[in-house]
């Protein structure tokens, strides 16, 4: 009896593998080319599963593509799903995390005080194998901006890495909890903090501040996985020795082209204290060997006191891994009038453009345009309005610039009304999914505008240093918020869900050609990726702005889990217990979720679903 259940396993095994190679196949026979971090999850693959069944980093694979090749839950057989097991972290502020799962082991990594967790997936309902506290300042609390919120933890060569609110890096051994190595970045009394999740690259754990609206100078570190030591350090603004610009940086357009632009498109000092921080989304191709993130936005958000392009804020810059040397950069929203940070995910896609295959980074952008850019190059192929856009009139393909609305432009001691989309953008950090089944970018974003005053900004180190007052509200239609699945190739929408409150989680799209995603009245669903269908969903005890997961556990079924517990900027009005009266809270956040607290209360738990 014990041989044929091995047997039975052991068919199993190889049989998954069979049909992952014939997925493979069957994709680049029929034009549907892979996204870069699926074939080098595939190429690693052909002996085991085991890459394709775990959750080692908060994007699934470089590429950003959120897209798992497990397929056990279908659009057939979702509406089954159960609650398998909870585990609730304690701590209830805003749950951005992704979860990590290596092995028989899932981790996660609460907000403020960013406990990290081990829990047991072999036994009976995951209990916890042991608890890191790294135990970080207090103090950092008060210079977080948009809440005490952690997007995650990265694993790689044994170790669990993470950062701290109080600007830290953290090595953990993944066995057994302890700690390995702890680097300081940066200073809270500058008004510095981290809240992104790292990216391990060739054994280099990148890593990127948050202070935008403190007027930190905004940088990415390059750490030796094995000592924690700083390899490199690439600042956004300053001259070009300290944004690494030598010979080999190319920019595309003319308006990115010149020496020390980081300082010469400021006024003088200014981009000492000109924001332009790295707290989103890192992607990496190995075939070019090359990663791409972006920069946030300029300081102070007045930008009567910054005349210039400021550079290089807004902006998208790709580098080489080991050096930290600027190839080519992007600058999405030159001199950026309406906090436009520029940090949204890049999903590396090879995909069929007029004909040709093209490497492209795709980027629904917050300033209301889903871009399609060669990422060799740097060169903008497309820009196309998925939201509600006043502020801008298009993109100018041939010059690359963001050809802004005059209208719009905000003015010291004038409302200017109406403006689209608001400062969150049409999109924030949360990130979307990408399915090469289907050949769809799933978005999940806001529908907001706002009133937007420029006020004199003063620099005090470690204190706001914004200039503006704003006041947001829900746009065109009345809903807030929007799941969008978009043909990248054709570009345009296919279908769109919308939802009272901004979806302010992450998507989450596999194999079974279903989409997950949560909203913020407390809501975890699970849709058809080729229609749009709604066809399960669960109501957790708080709104979700976390990012789901699936993987396959030691019992050989497939989970899903989802951290809920409402906050981030978007949800601060209950995470902070803030004033609804107060429409300028939250940077004006407040205002447009002011029914919130009738909808959700605070949270933090983990919620694990499976098929019965």
């Amino acid at each position: 009896m014990q041989h044929e259940v091995i047997c039975a396993k052991v068919s199993r095994y190889f049989l998954r593998i069979l049909i992952s190679l014939l997925l493979s196949f069957s994709f680049s026979l029929f034009g549907r080319v892979l996204p870069v971090g699926q074939q080098t999850n595939f190429a690693a693959s052909a002996g085991t599963t085991k890459e394709n069944e775990q959750w080692v980093r908060p994007a699934k694979d470089f590429a950003s593509t959120r897209y798992s090749e497990l397929g056990d839950i279908t659009n057939a057989n979702v509406k089954q799903l159960k609650l398998a097991w909870s585990f609730s972290t304690g701590v209830n502020r805003g749950q951005e995390a992704a979860p990590l799962v290596v092995g028989s082991t899932m981790y996660i990594v609460t907000p403020y005080p960013n406990i990290l967790y081990a829990l047991d997936l072999s036994r009976a309902g995951a209990p916890l194998k042991w608890k890191y506290e790294p135990k970080p300042a207090a103090a950092a609390q008060g210079v977080a901006c948009c809440d005490v919120v952690n997007r995650g933890a990265v694993y790689a060569d044994g170790k669990i890495v993470f950062n701290t609110l109080d600007v830290q890096t953290v090595a953990v051994d993944a066995n057994s909890g302890k700690e390995i190595w702890k680097t300081k970045l940066g200073d809270i009394n500058r008004g510095e903090t981290i809240t992104m999740a790292p990216l391990i690259v060739k054994n280099k754990v990148l890593v990127g501040n948050s202070g935008g609206e403190m007027g930190v100078r905004g940088w990415l570190t390059a750490l030796d996985l094995s000592n924690g030591k700083i390899i490199w350090r690439a600042y956004s603004t300053g001259p070009d020795r300290d944004v690494l610009i030598g010979p080999q940086f190319k920019p595309f357009y003319k308006m990115d082209q010149g020496k020390d632009l980081g300082v010469s498109t400021w006024p003088p000092d200014a981009w000492k204290i000109g924001g332009g921080a790295v707290w989103g989304w890192i992607s990496y191709d190995p075939k070019l060997d090359l990663i791409y993130y972006g920069t946030s936005n300029p300081g102070p958000w007045n930008h009567e006191q910054r005349p210039g392009d400021n550079k290089w804020t807004a902006t998208i810059f790709a580098r080489k891994p080991d050096s930290g040397a600027a190839i080519w950069a992007y600058q999405l929203s030159p001199h950026d009038l309406h906090d436009y940070d520029g940090i949204n995910e890049n999903l590396l896609l090879d995909l069929n453009i007029k004909g040709q295959t093209r490497k492209v980074l795709v980027r629904p952008e917050r300033n209301g345009y889903i871009y399609v850019i060669d990422r060799v190059t740097g060169e903008v192929l497309s820009a196309t309005p998925f939201v509600h856009i006043t502020t801008s009139k298009n993109v100018d393909l041939k010059s690359g610039r963001l050809i802004y609305n005059d209208e719009k432009q905000p003015q010291l001691g004038k409302v200017i009304r109406d403006v689209c989309p608001a400062s969150p953008g049409a999109k924030d950090w949360q990130p979307s999914a990408y399915s090469p089944k289907t050949g769809l970018l799933y978005i999940p974003h806001q529908n907001l505008c706002m009133d937007f005053e420029n006020v004199e900004a003063n620099y005090i180190a470690g204190t706001p240093f914004v200039g503006a007052n704003v006041r947001m509200y829900a746009g065109p239609g009345g809903y807030r918020g929007e799941l969008t699945a978009w043909d990248p190739v054709k570009a345009q929408r296919l279908w769109s869900i919308k939802e009272n409150f901004p979806v302010w989680s992450g998507a989450l799209v596999t194999a079974g050609d279903v989409v997950f995603y949560g909203t913020m009245d407390n809501w975890f669903k699970a849709v058809n990726a080729r229609t749009g269908e709604v066809l399960w969903q669960f109501r957790t005890d708080s709104g979700i702005i976390g990012q789901p997961i699936t993987y396959r556990a030691p019992d050989g079924k497939q989970y899903v889990a989802i951290l809920a517990g409402v906050g981030g900027w978007s949800g601060a009005i209950v995470a902070a217990g803030l004033d609804p009266r107060d429409s300028s809270a939250a940077l004006g956040f407040v205002n447009a979720m002011r029914d919130l607290p009738e909808h959700t209360t605070k949270g933090g738990t983990l919620y694990v679903f499976s098929l019965p």
